[in-house]
């Protein structure tokens, strides 16, 4: 039978092996109730070995719950057999593949995983990896890899949360990077505001529709690029209640927020008008409905559009910055937060208040010059004179008010609304709009 006892170093257990040999077991960081009921379980154990029996249900499932290094005092003695020790790289791998997350989430696991296996090695065991090799694995992300703070945290966030689920599988008892520092702060010294004289350089820059379309939509539509952008279809372009359904495989996880719905923005609107008509030129004689990606030049979320996007901003004229996609989600953010609730503009773009104050808006040159100005008369008056500016430096109200007066002024046949047939599969002689092939 085991028995606990207690000297000046804690707790210890003592038994006696079948073939008589006595062992101890010390467990000095548990108190007395739980050093005797791992001593229950050991009574059993022993009694199991010595009678060449299996072990009780209670026991089988105490050893499958408790913590590495019991398991590991336990065979050491010879009560039980070692678990198999996990190795980083066969862990990591597997917990990428059962991931229920989006592509590029899975896309930067992978980058973490190889900063893992590249610092400790494939076949390292997991609970081989101590607090001290996290700190280093840390430095060599700013030393080797030439990290920025910000990409250090959010990578040591990830492993930590690699290590979290090697816990929870029980086959480490410590997170080594638990407690690191992994929470990402706002960067202003990545802030790039785009303006919309440099919006219009880049728009007239894009090789084709498919690009001026992946531009619009993240510029003035603040849609995540490209998860966002490649996920919208047709069907979710609402013509009739001028609304966009944006699903979002970012926020998908959490419950209420799959998709989002905002207003088809002036500047959309006609871009989007392009390239309906474009696909519905493109339907066979047999197909009544325009349907399927909106986007159809790039087809999964893992594919390069930066380096294309980088070399379009160059031909514009301009210098590419280092945030691509982001800032022009952060630019439009900032301009419709001068004209709506902030309630509202988050609901648009697809986050939290407190994440688009930290991450997402920012100061530009308009401001300044409005909060040089000497009275709140002539603050009121500047906002009317601002919508005639026509400069770069208009803010956000000049530039959606224009933008609704040109769209109000166009003549109608150039912004030809599609009717309900881009979502309807109704006959195709009464729904589609009048042609030379539908003299209906």
């Amino acid at each position: 039978m085991a028995r606990v006892s207690k000297d000046s170093k804690g707790y210890r257990i003592r038994f006696v092996m079948p073939d008589g040999t006595n062992k101890t077991i010390r467990v000095s960081s548990f108190n007395k109730t739980k050093s005797e009921e791992i001593a229950r379980h050991i009574t059993e154990l022993v009694a199991a070995r010595a009678a060449s029996c299996a072990i009780d249900r209670r026991t089988a499932n105490w050893l499958s719950d408790i913590g590495q290094n019991v398991h590991d005092k336990l065979s050491s003695a010879g009560l039980v057999e070692p678990r198999v020790s996990s190795t980083l790289g066969e862990f990591i791998a597997g917990y990428i593949a059962r991931a229920d997350v989006s592509s590029g989430t899975k896309m930067n696991f992978r980058t973490v995983e190889k900063n893992l296996v590249a610092f400790f090695d494939a076949d390292k065991p997991m609970r081989s990896v101590t607090t001290a090799d996290a700190k280093a694995f840390r430095m060599w992300l700013q030393d080797h890899e030439e990290q920025a703070e910000n990409t250090m945290r959010r990578r040591c966030g990830r492993a930590r949360q690699f290590f979290a689920a090697a816990i929870k599988a029980k086959l480490i008892d410590q997170n080594p990077f638990e407690g690191m520092s992994v929470t990402v702060n706002g960067s202003t010294d990545k802030e790039r505001f785009i303006t919309e004289n440099e919006a219009q350089k880049i728009l007239k820059a894009c090789p084709d529709l498919q690009w001026r379309l992946i531009f619009s939509l993240c510029r003035y539509g603040g849609l995540r690029c490209p998860s966002e952008v490649l996920a919208l279809t047709w069907e979710n372009v609402l013509w009739d209640s001028s609304r966009i359904i944006v699903t979002s495989p970012k926020t998908k996880r959490y419950k209420g927020h799959e998709q989002r719905v905002l207003p088809m923005f002036p500047e959309l609107a006609g871009v989007l008008n392009e390239a309906y008509e474009a696909a519905f030129d493109r339907l066979d004689e047999s197909t009544a409905v325009v349907s399927g990606p909106v986007v159809t030049r790039y087809t999964t979320a893992d594919q390069n559009l930066r380096t294309t996007f980088e070399k379009i901003v160059i031909r514009a004229g301009l210098v590419p910055w280092q945030k691509p996609f982001q800032n022009l989600r952060s630019t439009r953010e900032t301009e419709l937060m001068e004209i709506y609730p902030s309630h509202v503009v988050v609901s648009w773009i697809g986050h939290s208040e407190k994440v688009a104050r930290k991450h997402y808006l920012q100061t530009t040159d308009a401001h300044f010059k409005k909060a040089t100005l000497s009275s709140a008369t002539d603050l009121v008056a500047s906002n009317e004179a601002e919508l005639g500016d026509k400069s770069s430096d208009s803010v956000a109200i000049q530039m959606a008010r224009k933008a609704r007066e040109t769209t109000q002024n166009r003549p109608h046949q150039k912004y030809k609304k599609p009717g309900k047939h881009c979502i309807s599969s109704i006959s195709r002689a009464s729904q589609l709009p009048r042609r030379d092939s539908n003299p209906n």
